[in-house]
């Protein structure tokens, strides 16, 4: 009965709504950033860069600190090699910060003497509180999933698909999860998980997971004889 009940689980949407806290904490040089990135709250840190998709940010960047560093201090080079530290290889938020903090180091010993942003320009370090609730909207088969994921918040997409990396086993988002545990489609449960969430906003992963979900729908019904 309960491998039956398994089979019949919903997916059950969930909607992420972020409060910003100010920390009281800047920084006008790379220096700064530097210094207080390494005392700042484990909430500061997570804010600046798992939720840095929850934004809406130029997609040249990957987190809050390289976006400061090539659009504030016009350190591009910096803003590069930031983006490129992936927060969800780490397992924790230490390993993080000091991954930070070790690729500034190496980039103020090249370049000791960086530039200052602009008054007014400086990096502010935030905290957030986030909120998780469920926004009443299920699906129990792949079409009314496909329905659902067209129209919900991208605080639903954010919160299943980026966030979940760090609460699912394995890394995995939701909806790979329960595409390939529920419905039992694990092929295209690995075509959701396979797109980059680091090359695209939580729009253009809806607009993905949609396409893909779309195909396997029309697949499915070519199948039951309904298209032809």
């Amino acid at each position: 009965m309960e491998g039956h009940e398994e089979l019949e689980r919903p997916f059950d949407f969930r909607q992420c709504v972020s409060i910003i806290k100010s920390t009281g904490e800047k920084a006008a040089d790379l220096k700064e950033l530097r210094e207080v990135i390494s005392r700042v709250s484990d909430d500061s840190i997570f804010h600046h860069t798992y939720q840095y998709f929850l934004k809406q940010h130029i997609l040249e960047y990957t987190n809050d600190f390289a976006h400061w560093a090539g659009e504030g201090l016009e350190e591009r080079a910096l803003a590069e090699q930031l983006s490129n530290i992936d927060p969800y290889s780490f397992e924790s938020i230490a390993d993080l910060r000091a991954a930070l903090v070790g690729v500034i180091d190496s980039y103020l010993k090249r370049f000791p003497e960086p530039r200052y942003a602009l008054p007014g320009d400086e990096f502010f370090f935030n905290e957030t509180v986030t909120f998780v609730f469920p926004v009443g909207v299920y699906a129990k088969n792949l079409a009314e999933f496909l329905l659902a994921i067209r129209f919900v918040d991208r605080g639903c997409i954010y919160y299943h698909f980026y966030e979940a990396r760090m609460r699912v086993p394995g890394g995995t988002d939701d909806f790979s999860r329960w595409v390939d545990e529920t419905l039992g489609k694990k092929d295209l449960a690995e075509k959701i998980q396979a797109i980059d969430p680091f090359m695209h906003n939580a729009d253009e992963i809806r607009t993905y997971i949609a396409e893909i979900v779309m195909e396997e729908v029309n697949k499915d019904m070519e199948m039951a004889g309904v298209l032809s």
